[in-house]
C-alpha cells in the first residue's frame, strides 16, 4: 500500500489507537506493524477475526488476556539450556494458566467465534508444566521445600542451626550484663550471619567477628565467637541449598525446552488472540460497524464519521463505482470536502485492514489493490517548490504506479496555477484515470469541471451545502448537485453595498449569471427539501417514540402488576408457613409437656418401687437368723454369695450387692469423702454408703475402664484446623497492629500454637520495634527472634509461645 497516502489519511494514528488497546507486548506488536491487504480474501479473514472477537465481547465474554506473559525471549533462552530465574517460571504458569482459560472459552463458543475458536485449538495443553512449576516456586517467587526431597533435607538441617544459633545468642542477649553492651537486645543478620547489634564503645567485651557497621558507625554487627562454627556449618549448607536450586532451575527449564515448539506456537497464536481483542475494544470504542465487501471496487458510505476528528462530526453519505467512477466535489472553502475525501480513504484503509468502520449498516466497500491521496499542501520549502509544483509532482507518481482497481483522492486539483490552465489540466487527469479503471473523488472550484461532470458518461457532480442564512457550511455532501460559488450571497450578508454586487455580476457573461443562478435556486430548493425531509423523520421518529414509550409503559404495567401479585403470593406463602411453623412449635410445646408428665411419672413410679423395695429390704433382715442357721446356702441368691461385712475397697466395675434394695449392682467410682460410692443397678444410678455393699464371692468379669485420654503435647495435638501461624501487619498504623497482635496471640494460645511468625516489613524499622516491645511484656510469649535464611530475615519475627 502506497506509503504517502497511509501518511496521509493518518492511518498510523488509528494504529496508535489499536496498539493503546492491546494487552500484551506481542499484541501491541501486531497492532503496530498493521498494514492495510489488497487480498479480498485476507480482507475478509482479517474482517470475520474482529467481528467475531466484537460479538464475544457484546456478549460479555471478550477475550481475556489477563495473565499472558511475554515470554518469548524465555522460551529462546530455555532451548538454549539457560536456566529460567523463578519469576520467568512464574510467567510461564500464569501463561500455561491463561492459554488453557482461553482454549476452553473458545471452545464454548466456537459455534459464535469458529474461526477464533481455530486460534484457541493452536494453544498448547502445559498443565503438567504449569502443576510442577506452581509444587517447585512459591507465589513470592522462591524454591518452595517441597521442588526435591534433598532440598527439604537441607532446609530443615539449616533450621535446626540457625535456632541452635538463634537459641545460644538469645541466651546472651537475655543476659543483664550483656544488654549494657547491646543498642538493642535483639539477633539480627548480616552478609547471612547471625550477630549481635554491639555499641561500638563495647567492642572489646563482645569477642567474635565484625560482619558490618551502621551507618551512623555507633553500631557494629558481631557474630560472637560462641556460634561461629556453627555458622560455619550454616553457611557450606547455604552453598548446599544454591546448587540444588540451580539443579532444580535447570529442570523446570528442560520441561519448557522439550515442548519448545508447543510454546511458540502457542504464544504467536496468544498474540494473535490479543489482536483479534483489541480490534474489538476499538469496533465498540468508535460505534463502528463491519462493512460488506463488494466483489468489485466502489464506495457506499451510510451515515460515516470520521474517527479521528476532534469533534462529533456530521454524518456524510457517500458512494462512488456504481453509476459513476469519478466524483467531483465543488463547494465553499472549510465546507468538508477534505474531510469528505480524508473518510473515504481512511474507510477503505481500516476496512482492508481488517478494521471496523464508524458508519451506519449497509456500508459496503470494495477492496481497492492500491490507494493513492494528494490531499493538502505538502510543498517543500527548502526545494524551492510551489503549491501547482508539489501537487503535479504527486500526481505524476500516482500516475506512474496506477493500476485498474485503484483509489485515488485528489485535493484542489487543478489549484495554484492560471485557472484555465489548471482546469483543463484537471480534466484531462481524471479523464485519464478513469480510462485506466481506477475510481477517482476530485475537490474543486472550477466551474469548468462542473461542466466536465455533467457532459461526462460516468463523472457525477456532489456539492457540499452552505446555510446563507448563518454563512457556514453544513458539512452535508449533495451527490448530483455541483455547488455555487455563494460569492455574491455571501457579500450581500456581510454588508457589501447591493449596487456593487450587481455591478460585479454585469462582468460576468449573461451564461455564466444564469448558471449560477439556477444552481443557487436549486440548492435553495435542496435545501428546503432537505429540511422537509428531516422534519417529516422527526415527526415519524416522534411518532415512533410515543408509540414505543406507550408499549413500554404498558409493559411496565403489567410487570408492576405481576410484581404485585407475586408479592401477595409470596406474602401469603410467608404468612401461611409462619402460622405452620408455629403450630408446629405449639406441637412441640404439647410434646414435652407430654414428655415432661411421663417423666415426673417415673420418677414417682421410681420412687414407688425404690419405697417397696426398702419394705423387702426389711422383711429380708427379719429373716437372717433363720438363714444363718440354715448355713450359706440360705443367703439371698439376688447377693450371689457376698462376702461378708463390707467390702475395704472398691475399684469401678466390681460387682457387689446392695442389702438395702436387695439387688446386685456395678460400682462406677471409688468411695468419697463421706464414703458413699456411685453404682448402678439396670437402669437406676444410686449413691449409697459403703456399709449398705457386700462384694460378690464370684463377680462376673468386668470390662476394665477406659483409659482416661492422655493429653497430648502440643507438638504431637498440631494446630487447630483452620488457624493459620502467620500474621501480616505490613501497611499497618502501630496502634492497629498491635491491636491485632493481641487478639492473634489469644486466638494462637487457643488453637494450640506454639510458634507464630509475625511480618512486618523492614522499612524504617519502627514497626518491628513495637511488635517486638509488645512481645517483650506479653506473659504468653516465651521468646522471639528475627527470621531467618528463607523466612524472611529482619522483616519478621518469630515468637516462641508457652505450651498449652
Amino acid at each position: 500500500m502506497n506509503e504517502r497516502a497511509l501518511r496521509t489519511l493518518e492511518f498510523d494514528r488509528i494504529r496508535a489507537l489499536l496498539t493503546a488497546r492491546a494487552q500484551t507486548a506481542a499484541g501491541k506488536a501486531i497492532c503496530a506493524a498493521l498494514q492495510p491487504s489488497p487480498d479480498p480474501l485476507e480482507v475478509a479473514h482479517r474482517l470475520r477475526e474482529t467481528s467475531e472477537a466484537r460479538a464475544l465481547l457484546d456478549r460479555g465474554a471478550g477475550l481475556n488476556l489477563g495473565g499472558v506473559r511475554d515470554l518469548r525471549q524465555a522460551v529462546r533462552r530455555a532451548i538454549l539450556g539457560a536456566p529460567l530465574e523463578p519469576a520467568e517460571l512464574l510467567d510461564v504458569a500464569d501463561t500455561a494458566a491463561a492459554a488453557r482459560r482461553l482454549r476452553r472459552q473458545l471452545a464454548e463458543h466456537q459455534a459464535t467465534a469458529p474461526t477464533l475458536a481455530a486460534y484457541g485449538a493452536q494453544l498448547g495443553d502445559f498443565a503438567a508444566t504449569e502443576a510442577e512449576i506452581r509444587r517447585s516456586i512459591t507465589e513470592e517467587g522462591e524454591v518452595a521445600d517441597a521442588a526435591s526431597p534433598e532440598l527439604a533435607r537441607i532446609r530443615r538441617e539449616m533450621r535446626i542451626l540457625q535456632n541452635r544459633i538463634r537459641e545460644r545468642l538469645e541466651t546472651l542477649v537475655r543476659n543483664p550484663s550483656m544488654r549494657l553492651y547491646l543498642q538493642e537486645p535483639i539477633v539480627t543478620i548480616r552478609d547471612d550471619r547471625y550477630v549481635l547489634p554491639v555499641k561500638v564503645e563495647y567492642r572489646s567485651q563482645v569477642p567474635g567477628v565484625v560482619h558490618d557497621q551502621s551507618q551512623s558507625g555507633s553500631t557494629l554487627f558481631i557474630e560472637p565467637f560462641a556460634v561461629v562454627d556453627l555458622g560455619n556449618d550454616l553457611k557450606r549448607l547455604a552453598l548446599d541449598e544454591r546448587e540444588e536450586i540451580a539443579r532444580i532451575l535447570a529442570r523446570l527449564t528442560g520441561l519448557i525446552a522439550q515442548d519448545a515448539d508447543a510454546w511458540t506456537t502457542t504464544l504467536e497464536a496468544l498474540a494473535h488472540l490479543d489482536f483479534c481483542a483489541a480490534k474489538a475494544l476499538l469496533s465498540r470504542d468508535l460505534d463502528a460497524v463491519e462493512p460488506v465487501l463488494s466483489d468489485r471496487p466502489e464506495v457506499a458510505i451510510v451515515r460515516g464519521r470520521h474517527p479521528l476528528l476532534p469533534v462529533e462530526p456530521v454524518p456524510i453519505d457517500v458512494h462512488l463505482g456504481r453509476d459513476f467512477d469519478v466524483l467531483v466535489i465543488t463547494g465553499p472553502n472549510t465546507g468538508g470536502k477534505t474531510v469528505t475525501l480524508k473518510t473515504i480513504g481512511l474507510f477503505c484503509l481500516m476496512a482492508q485492514a481488517g478494521l471496523h468502520v464508524p458508519a451506519a449498516p449497509g456500508t459496503e466497500l470494495g477492496v481497492f489493490s492500491q490507494v493513492f491521496a494528494d490531499i493538502g499542501d505538502e510543498q517543500s520549502i527548502e526545494a524551492s517548490l510551489s503549491t501547482f509544483s508539489s501537487h503535479m509532482g504527486a500526481i505524476a507518481g500516482i500516475l506512474a504506479e496506477l493500476q485498474p482497481g485503484a483509489l485515488v483522492l485528489l485535493d484542489e486539483l487543478g489549484a495554484g496555477t492560471d485557472p484555465t490552465e489548471g482546469a483543463a489540466l484537471a480534466m484531462a487527469i481524471l479523464e485519464h484515470l478513469q480510462a485506466r479503471g481506477a475510481l477517482a473523488v476530485a475537490t474543486t472550484h472550477y466551474p469548468e469541471l462542473k461542466a466536465f461532470a455533467f457532459h461526462r458518461d460516468r463523472v457525477e457532480n456532489a456539492s457540499v451545502e452552505f446555510d446563507l442564512e448563518t454563512l457556514r457550511p453544513t458539512y452535508r455532501l449533495q451527490i448530483g448537485t455541483p455547488g455555487a460559488s455563494q460569492a455574491f450571497e455571501i457579500a450581500l450578508r456581510l454588508g457589501i453595498a447591493p449596487s456593487l454586487v450587481e455591478r460585479a455580476r454585469s462582468f460576468l457573461s449573461r451564461e455564466e449569471d444564469t448558471v449560477e443562478r439556477l444552481l443557487a435556486h436549486v440548492q435553495a430548493a435542496r435545501i428546503e427539501a432537505e429540511r422537509e425531509r428531516e422534519a417529516a423523520r422527526a415527526a415519524r421518529a416522534e411518532a415512533e417514540r410515543l408509540q414505543r414509550d406507550a408499549r413500554e409503559r404498558l409493559a411496565r404495567t403489567r410487570e408492576r402488576e405481576q410484581e404485585i401479585l407475586e408479592k401477595a403470593r409470596a406474602e401469603a406463602a410467608s404468612l401461611l408457613a409462619a402460622v405452620r411453623r408455629e403450630a408446629e412449635e405449639i406441637l412441640d410445646e404439647l410434646r414435652a409437656a407430654r414428655r415432661q408428665q411421663a417423666a415426673r411419672e417415673q420418677e414417682r413410679a421410681i420412687a414407688a418401687a425404690r419405697e417397696r423395695l426398702r419394705a423387702l429390704s426389711g422383711r429380708t433382715r427379719s429373716l437372717e437368723p433363720a438363714a444363718d442357721a440354715a448355713g450359706p446356702a440360705a443367703v439371698d441368691p439376688l447377693a450371689g454369695s457376698p462376702e461378708a461385712g463390707p467390702p475395704p475397697d472398691l475399684r469401678p466395675g466390681e460387682t457387689v450387692y446392695v442389702r438395702s434394695m436387695n439387688v446386685t449392682a456395678t460400682v462406677l467410682s471409688p468411695p468419697d469423702v463421706e464414703g458413699q460410692v456411685t453404682v448402678q443397678a439396670g437402669v437406676l444410678k444410686l449413691r449409697v454408703p459403703v456399709s449398705d455393699l457386700l462384694r460378690a464371692a464370684a463377680p462376673a468379669p468386668a470390662a476394665p475402664p477406659a483409659p482416661a485420654p492422655a493429653r497430648p503435647r502440643p507438638e504431637a495435638a498440631g494446630v487447630r484446623a483452620g488457624f493459620s501461624t502467620e500474621l501480616d501487619l505490613r501497611g499497618l498504623t502501630t496502634a492497629d497492629a498491635l491491636r491485632r497482635i493481641d487478639k492473634y496471640l489469644d486466638d494462637a494460645l487457643l488453637a494450640g500454637a506454639t510458634h507464630v511468625r509475625i511480618i512486618h516489613g523492614k522499612g524504617t524499622g519502627a514497626l518491628r520495634q513495637a511488635v517486638q516491645r509488645y512481645l517483650r511484656e506479653h506473659p504468653a510469649v516465651v521468646s522471639f527472634r528475627l527470621g531467618g535464611v528463607g523466612e524472611g530475615g529482619d522483616g519478621v519475627t518469630v515468637a516462641t509461645l508457652q505450651e498449652p
